[in-house]
């Protein structure tokens, strides 16, 4: 059956074509050949001034052609996988034909059920419609099966090899096509191009914002507004320095935990990933539950703070606040959770506050957390020396490393949901983004100064050295997470693009205390903040650490719904004792300004 929505779809009538208003039409195309030309300029200004450009700063090209030699040398193996794809392009070819006769055919390969890219209904429904999107599925999964068994790569370059061969594959989805979308069809059909002309507005807007450079809306970011419909948990910050802002909450409940909990969030983004909404909020949730939290909010660098280093990080960031914490509560036994790059940097402290007897930290909670980087993911691809190199040439010219090209790597690793959806959405269909508080988080980018950038790349990624006792030092002591004696619970995502749960598991024979794994549903975030109220993905546990990280998995035991209440069970057994409620003020600390704070407001424009 033909698809009587879509435009040309067989013998059912079309939807009718609006005209557009020649004088609004000439208007806009005015404004926009206008705002295109300023922008133009401002882009040859920067160019100029940035010096000339490397034709391949990536090294992608070396990539491919070292991929194209070792190809050429197994002419047998080419040719075996052409036929195949021939031989299903001839399938697909008598199946569409049967099809269009009103026969029934089956599909020559379909589409995942998640791949939101063909939902619309006239991507199955519609023969014309379906054969492209065939034919791209088809062409995607020769392409694929090519680069991914070409022998004699090094791992480095299959790596790069893969990974921008999928890139390019998603660039090339029909979706992301006006002709070869129908859902785009069907809208500029009744819309008169109307939908067109939004998106071309919508694109000059985010080429506006990013001054030149393309900068996707993903979410209105007129719809929120910090401290008062994201992060909103009341709070004081107590104590601030040049890195840092440390936020206490205000308890609501009457008694509280002994132990104060301090999490320390990574400074590649915000903290209030952890404190997004009142019914998403670990903090407010953690709150609830009798912990007085404090939490760490990082400075947004600028060129005055390039040379703060990874050790920086820890005396101003996890030493100074324990102390404030010790001021605000009188306690000095403190849980601790770190986030992402905040748990390397946690247990980097742990190792050094070891080597110094410093024993103020009783607990620590690593969430998605590298602590060995052997098999640190699809992030390697951004991390040979060519690159790093050029990341150091830039930064040493600023002083830190623009958030808007680190969110632009984190984007890459899932291009389909974070950047093509929303070229399809904004610029096809000329849609407005939808508010959304994940995405207006994931648009607020931070940047990181130059020289700790270039040590934690240095050595972490690139040489692994925070595994290896001495590898690092800080502050005059080499660091061996071995000393860490101190209980350890691991919450790692089974999705995870950024930190792969079977590295981050790795932790767990580096740190020497008793520690526990558990592994969430989801990605590196949602499987994070995944509240007990909404039960959206379960979590699997195992008493045992076995060796290797697949043994773990098939001793382990899913349990439906959120991992936060085994964490609460865990953090609470190791110290049950409880006191009355800790007001921010009532110490030591006076009041500096109501939460979120100061620094969490400084935005990169």
């Amino acid at each position: 059956m033909a698809d009587p929505k879509t435009p040309n779809s067989g013998t059912e009538q079309a939807a009718p074509f609006k005209m557009p208003d020649p004088a609004e039409f000439g208007r806009s195309m005015s404004g926009i050949a206008e705002r295109s030309q300023r922008i133009v300029g401002e882009w040859l200004k920067r160019q100029a001034e940035g010096g000339p450009a490397k034709p391949d700063p990536l090294n992608i090209g070396q990539a491919f052609m070292e991929m194209t030699a070792r190809l050429m040398a197994d002419p047998a193996k080419m040719m075996q996988a052409q036929l195949g794809f021939w031989q299903d392009y001839m399938s697909l070819w008598q199946s569409t034909a049967r099809r269009m006769m009103g026969m029934e055919a089956p599909s020559v390969i379909d589409a995942d059920p998640k791949d939101r890219r063909f939902k619309d209904d006239a991507w199955k429904d519609n023969e014309v419609f379906d054969f492209i999107k065939q034919s791209y599925l088809l062409s995607a999964r020769y392409v694929q099966k090519v680069v991914t068994e070409v022998d004699g790569l090094e791992p480095a370059t299959a790596q790069k090899v893969d990974f921008y061969a999928r890139q390019f594959i998603d660039a090339m989805s029909p979706s992301n096509f006006l002709l070869t979308n129908p859902e785009v069809l069907r809208k500029t059909a009744e819309t008169g191009g109307e939908n067109l002309i939004k998106g071309l507005n919508n694109l000059l807007s985010d080429l506006e914002r990013g001054k030149g450079n393309l900068r996707i809306s993903m979410t209105d970011m007129e719809a929120f507004k910090l401290g008062e419909n994201v992060a909103v948990t009341p709070g004081k910050v107590v104590y601030q320095n040049d890195l840092m802002q440390l936020i206490q909450y205000t308890p609501t409940t009457d008694k509280v935990l002994k132990r104060p909990l301090l999490i320390v969030p990574p400074w590649i983004n915000k903290f209030y990933i952890l404190d997004l909404r009142p019914r998403n909020s670990f903090v407010k949730w953690a709150t609830s539950q009798g912990h007085t939290v404090f939490i760490v909010s990082w400075v947004n660098p600028d060129e005055k703070l390039a040379e703060k280093n990874f050790e920086d990080y820890m005396k101003e960031g996890i030493l100074d606040a324990l102390s404030a914490i010790e001021a605000a509560t009188g306690e000095t036994a403190v849980n601790a959770i770190g986030y992402c790059l905040g748990g390397t940097l946690l247990s980097s402290t742990l190792s050094w506050m070891a080597a110094n007897g410093d024993d103020r930290i009783k607990s620590a909670t690593f969430f998605v957390t590298l602590m060995d980087f052997r098999e640190s993911g699809e992030l390697n691809v951004f991390i040979d020396e060519e690159q790093i190199k050029m990341l150091e040439e830039k930064m040493s010219k600023r002083g830190y490393l623009e958030g808007n090209e680190m969110a632009t790597t984190f984007n890459m690793l899932r291009a389909n949901d974070l950047i093509w959806s929303f070229v399809v959405n904004n610029y096809l269909l000329g849609n407005d983004p939808f508010p959304f508080d994940l995405l207006y988080w994931n648009s607020d980018s931070t940047r990181m100064p130059a020289r700790m950038h270039s040590f934690y790349l240095r050595n972490m990624y690139q040489e692994n050295r925070l595994s290896t006792p001495g590898g690092i030092s800080l502050a005059g002591v080499p660091i061996d997470l071995g000393r860490v004696k101190v209980p350890a619970y691991f919450i790692s995502t089974r999705e995870d693009h950024i930190a792969p749960w079977r590295a981050t598991y790795r932790g767990t024979h580096l740190l020497g205390g008793k520690n526990r794994f558990v592994l969430a549903a989801s990605g590196h975030i949602a499987g994070v903040v995944n509240p007990p109220d909404g039960g959206k993905y379960s979590h699997w546990i195992n008493e045992a650490l076995p060796a290797e990280p697949e043994e773990w998995f098939q001793g382990a035991t899913e349990i439906a719904g959120s991992w936060w209440p085994d964490w609460q069970r865990w953090v609470s057994a190791l110290d049950k004792r409880q006191v009355k409620a800790r007001v921010p003020g009532d110490g030591k600390l006076v009041p500096i300004e109501d939460a979120p704070g100061a620094y969490v407001k400084v935005l990169l424009n």
